[in-house]
């Protein structure tokens, strides 16, 4: 049973492996070969592996990581269609041009030109409950324990982080249908440089997994305590996300009459990005409050 138990966790982390040589530059299309490598499995056995632990193939896991750095780098930086086509590593603008319209149900040229197609960002305002407004909720969070594993670098690259840690748990038969998946963000992207950028890819375990399960691939156990939050329900895609924490720490923070607690804000992503649609994912946006009576 003990054998069993680190064959599994190896093949995790070596499937880990695999996709961070994916998530290293998705404008390449790494070979079976290669990737086989990696993983350190036989070419022979590397795919079904793959998607018995990630659920997916590795070309799903490239075109997903394409289409997401391709959306931001349309929302935000606003680039003309064929660099971004070029950067992301499809052949040509028609190409890129196919596979955003059938993913985001929009050309890329019209995405980036109508500032994306998630909920739209409110005009200033000094009251916090005009119309037009997102919604807040104010809440208790319990206790959490997560299995984290940290990233340093720009946000928009956090879903094969994602990936990554899911292969993990999956090796440890961590996942489940309670299991929330989180992410953690410790800086303003507007702030700090996007190399410099701290971040945390989460996903909730059993109380019972003990601290001391850290591992070689940088994954570790933490707890989150009893928070009170301010949610945020955004419906869009993960590269629009921006929109929601500016209007947030904008407008809403300052005329709530809440202060901010000593945690990061965090993610909780409430769907299924793989088998959804971006105009579907839902995201809730978590601003930890202090509670009233340390206020």
């Amino acid at each position: 049973m003990a054998n069993r138990l680190l064959t599994q966790h190896d093949y995790g982390r070596r499937i880990a492996r695999a996709i961070a040589l994916i998530a290293a530059d998705p404008a390449r299309n790494p070979g079976l070969e290669e990737l086989a490598a990696a993983a350190a499995f036989s070419p022979y056995h590397f795919h079904r592996i793959y998607r018995e632990i990630t659920g997916e193939t590795p070309a799903e896991t490239l075109a997903r990581e394409r289409l997401s750095r391709a959306a931001g780098l349309l929302v935000r930086d606003a680039l003309p269609v064929a660099l971004v086509a070029k950067r992301c590593g499809y052949g040509s603008a028609a190409a890129f041009t196919r596979a955003f319209r059938a993913a985001y149900g929009t050309p890329p040229a019209a995405y980036r030109d109508s500032g994306g197609i998630g909920a739209p960002l409110p005009a200033p305002t000094s009251t916090p409950q005009e119309p037009g407004m997102f919604d807040i909720e104010i809440r208790h969070e319990p206790p959490l324990r997560l299995a984290a594993l940290a990233h340093r670098g720009p946000y928009a690259e956090m879903g094969t982080v994602f990936d990554r840690l899911m292969a993990w748990a999956a090796a440890r038969r961590l996942v489940g249908p309670e299991t929330r998946f989180l992410g953690l963000y410790h800086n303003d992207p507007a702030t700090v440089p996007a190399r410099e950028l701290l971040s945390d890819a989460c996903l909730t375990v059993p109380a019972g997994v003990p601290e001391g399960m850290e591992s070689s691939d940088g994954v570790r156990i933490l707890d989150l305590p009893a928070s009170r939050v301010a949610v945020l329900v955004f419906k869009g895609p993960y590269a629009e996300l921006e929109r929601a924490y500016t209007w947030l720490y904008r407008d809403w923070l300052p005329a709530s009459g809440e202060e901010p607690a000593d945690q990061p804000p965090r993610e909780d992503y409430l769907n299924d990005c793989r088998s959804l649609p971006p105009a579907e994912w839902l995201t809730a946006v978590m601003l930890p409050l202090r509670d009233r009576a340390a206020s």
